[in-house]
């Protein structure tokens, strides 16, 4: 599946990816590939790229919205801090 993460003072991240775990407003869901479309509101806490089995990467988010549809995602953050 292909994501992108935007805030609105630049792209945070643009490419392939196996999965993305996100703070949902009423708990954490993940959307892997030929996921059902989806646009759900994000909370406060770690957004995780997966991507691949191994690799990972993670920010810290303050809430927005993601949209998923035919393989695509697309969230819409305010801003995001890496966690290291």
């Amino acid at each position: 599946m292909h994501l992108d993460i935007l805030t609105p003072e630049r792209k945070i991240f643009n490419g392939d990816i196996m999965g993305v775990v996100l703070p949902g407003v009423q708990g954490y869901f993940e959307l892997l590939d030929n996921h059902a479309p989806i646009v759900a509101a994000l909370g406060k806490g770690q957004l995780k790229i997966l991507k691949d089995k191994t690799t990972q990467e993670v920010y810290n988010i303050e809430g927005g919205f993601v949209e998923m549809n035919n393989n695509k995602t697309i969230v819409l953050i305010e801003g995001a801090e890496t966690v290291k």
